[in-house]
């Protein structure tokens, strides 16, 4: 039966990606199109300079958001009501509007003003501000899945605040938010892609300006994806591995 299910469950998954192909290949039949990626070995070392900095901006806005996330959401549970306040505001504002009107916000007048001028600094500032707000919630939902009852056993128990926090709190709130934190990862990889709206000359906007220069926009588009998908499809299985690893059910 479990060699039957797997099997069922490839041909299943060829049949979908045959689909997918099938339909991606009728459309380009319509528009005669014809793929030349000729440009790829001419730009290389254009393309792998954006995929650097598009690796450079994603690590470097991750670490501060998560800083960014975690003060957030312990700041939501505080006891100092104005910072708990501060805290909302904050997460509530950037949840609730576009990255890219935040990019030109933070950029052109925040930065500006504050005389932030360094591309690359503000790229990551702004990366961090917007995903530390979706940190901040996975951190606080962390949080709030602890089960008063095993805190009040480590207790009864005799441990330690220091005993309760090593043994009981970070186990579990790695499993809780280590899976969902490397699937905001993947996140900020993509959104990374907006940082080219200030000329930041990571991957995309590196693309953009190589379609420009050779007039092969489909090529270039589609071989851009092709280098997100190198990032972001591993972080999906780790994500996957994670979420089976830290499973209650098993």
């Amino acid at each position: 039966m479990v060699f039957r299910s797997k099997i069922k469950y490839v041909l299943n998954a060829l049949a979908a990606a045959l689909v997918v192909i099938a339909v991606v290949w009728i459309s380009v039949l319509r528009l005669s199109v014809r793929f030349n990626f000729s440009f790829i070995n001419d730009f290389s070392i254009r393309i792998w300079k954006g995929f650097a900095l598009t690796v450079a901006l994603s690590l470097g806005g991750f670490a501060l958001s998560l800083f960014i996330g975690i003060f957030a959401a312990l700041a939501q549970n505080g006891k100092i009501l104005f910072i708990r306040f501060i805290s909302l505001i904050y997460v509530n504002f950037i949840r609730g509007t576009p990255l890219i009107m935040q990019i030109y916000l933070f950029y052109y007048i925040i930065g500006t003003a504050w005389g932030v001028e360094n591309r690359f600094i503000s790229g990551i500032l702004i990366l961090s501000i917007f995903e530390g707000a979706y940190i901040a919630e996975i951190i606080r939902g962390g949080i709030s899945g602890l089960e008063a009852t095993q805190l009040e056993a480590a207790k009864a128990v005799g441990f330690s605040k220091r005993q309760t926090l090593s043994l009981i709190i970070i186990p579990q709130m790695i499993a809780r938010t280590l899976p969902p934190l490397v699937g905001q990862f993947s996140s900020i990889i993509k959104d990374s892609s907006l940082l080219s709206m200030i000329a930041v000359i990571e991957l995309t906007q590196t693309m953009r300006e190589i379609s420009a220069m050779n007039f092969r926009l489909f090529e270039s588009y589609l071989f851009l994806g092709v280098l997100y998908l190198c990032l972001t499809l591993p972080l999906a299985l780790v994500g996957k591995m994670l979420e089976r690893h830290f499973s209650y059910e098993n």
